[in-house]
């Protein structure tokens, strides 16, 4: 992965919009995943640990996942703002440790520190203060992180380093979850919070130590760092209409996936009925991992249709898939019919996180990846907060008129019109990689841009 600079093929000096071409070997590609594992756990972690101590926090049910999607709100603002903006400064960082690891050492350093203060805090003031440092530490250090795969992924591996990409962010989920679930039981998420900082902490050890980095510093001609901060956010990015198009599709599809695990805890308690919390703590972690079980099984075999069929025709079919099994879940009255949906939405998942990766890395501009996946990664840091949102206000509305069990069910149906807008979304993106992108072109130029 070194390159020599006084070889005219260097593609990182001559052409700096390109892909590498050098193979990443499986270890290497293993290092560039990882990460997301531990970045991913966080969250998932917190979505459901903040719905279970909302209990306490927030006696009156009436508003209690209102107030919690308020909270969580507020950090998308922050990190709408800060991914892009160290994404984009990243781009032209120069250090001994190349331009996106520092922002990766100290974001999950201040990660692990904000949880162990929200592990300890006991007013919903502080819990909420604490969400927000933690929006801001992540995403300190994923902008500059999801510049990765640009940086060091030549096109014939695109496919396989996206499907590792989806895998990773699964076993995230996952990881997230059954120490959630750990908290529930035991009725103390303090072990299980802190967990999640250490865990992910140690998973970025290895890319840390042994991930080079793939590309150089843009060079900032003299420019300030105030000056490369407010690029981020500069209206030529206007110009690129897929990805503009293709970062809403991202954003709805989901968004649509995401209903029923940020709304797991109010549907499994109030419309399955399931109150005794050893009970309820069981399913929950069930079918967390029979979604990331299918989720899993489905993103490296998907990833490789999308390269024979073209990334947007697999992307409808999970789009299909995952309001099939919203549907299905919304109308179940047992767990069993529930598993039924979990496993669509799973299969579904896997396809479009796979494939997801692959068009969004086919189609920025890879000089200035840290920016443009920043930018990308506001669609995926803000859909399962908003629509937590939207369907947690359907849920204390039917609570406060008396019907607390229809409540998920009705948050659960919106989910086919949220894959309906992505959907529709994606029609005007077009498919094929950038020009500088030689060696993939014939490839996929060949497979239909619908």
């Amino acid at each position: 992965m070194t390159s020599d600079p006084n070889d005219p093929s260097d593609s990182r000096d001559e052409r700096p919009d390109e892909r590498p071409t050098a193979s990443l070997s499986m270890a290497s590609l293993l290092r560039l995943s990882i990460y997301w594992l531990g970045l991913v756990a966080v969250f998932g972690g917190i979505g459901v640990i903040l719905q279970e101590r909302a209990k306490v926090l927030i006696p009156d049910e009436s508003v209690r996942f209102t107030t919690v999607g308020i909270v969580q709100l507020l950090g998308v603002i922050v990190a709408v703002i800060i991914q892009p903006t160290v994404g984009s400064i990243s781009d032209y960082t120069v250090s001994r440790f190349g331009r996106r690891k520092p922002y990766i050492l100290i974001g999950t350093i201040l990660n692990l520190l904000f949880l162990v203060g929200l592990a300890t805090s006991n007013t919903l003031v502080m819990v909420a203060a604490f969400v927000l440092l933690l929006q801001f530490s992540s995403n300190f250090a994923q902008g500059p992180f999801q510049g990765y795969v640009p940086d060091l992924v030549p096109p014939h591996q695109v496919g396989l380093a996206s499907g590792m990409v989806g895998l990773f962010q699964v076993l995230g989920v996952v990881t997230g979850t059954a120490l959630a679930t750990i908290g529930t039981r035991t009725g103390d998420f303090t072990i299980p919070t802190i967990l999640l900082g250490v865990i992910e902490f140690v998973t970025m050890l290895s890319l840390f130590f042994r991930l080079e980095d793939g590309r150089k510093a843009k060079d900032r001609h003299g420019r300030s760092w105030r000056s490369v901060a407010g690029e981020a956010w500069g209206t030529d990015i206007l110009a690129e209409r897929s990805f503009i198009f293709l970062v809403a599709s991202r954003f709805f599809i989901l968004g649509g996936s995401a209903l029923l695990i940020v709304l797991s805890v109010p549907y499994l308690e109030r419309s399955l009925g399931l109150v005794d919390k050893d009970e309820r703590a069981t399913w929950l972690l069930g079918v967390t991992v029979v979604v990331a079980l299918c989720t899993a099984i489905t993103t490296l075999p998907a990833a490789r249709l999308s390269e024979r069929f073209g990334r947007k025709r697999v992307i409808y079919f999970a789009c299909a898939l995952g309001a099939t099994g919203m549907t299905i879940c919304a109308l179940a009255l047992a767990v069993p019919l529930l598993l039924v949906g979990a496993i669509l939405v799973g299969v579904g998942a896997g396809s479009f996180l796979a494939v997801d990766w692959a068009l969004m890395t086919d189609i920025i501009p890879k000089a200035s990846s840290g920016r443009y996946m920043g930018i990308s990664n506001v669609a995926t840091a803000t859909n399962g907060v908003v629509a937590g949102f939207i369907g947690g206000i359907i849920v204390d509305r039917l609570a406060a008129t008396g019907n607390p069990a229809l409540g998920p069910r009705l948050a659960f149906l919106t989910a086919p019109i949220w894959f309906a807008i992505g959907a529709l979304l994606l029609r005007p993106v077009d498919q094929r990689r950038r020009d500088g992108d030689a060696a993939g072109v014939v490839a996929v130029s060949a497979s239909p841009v619908d």
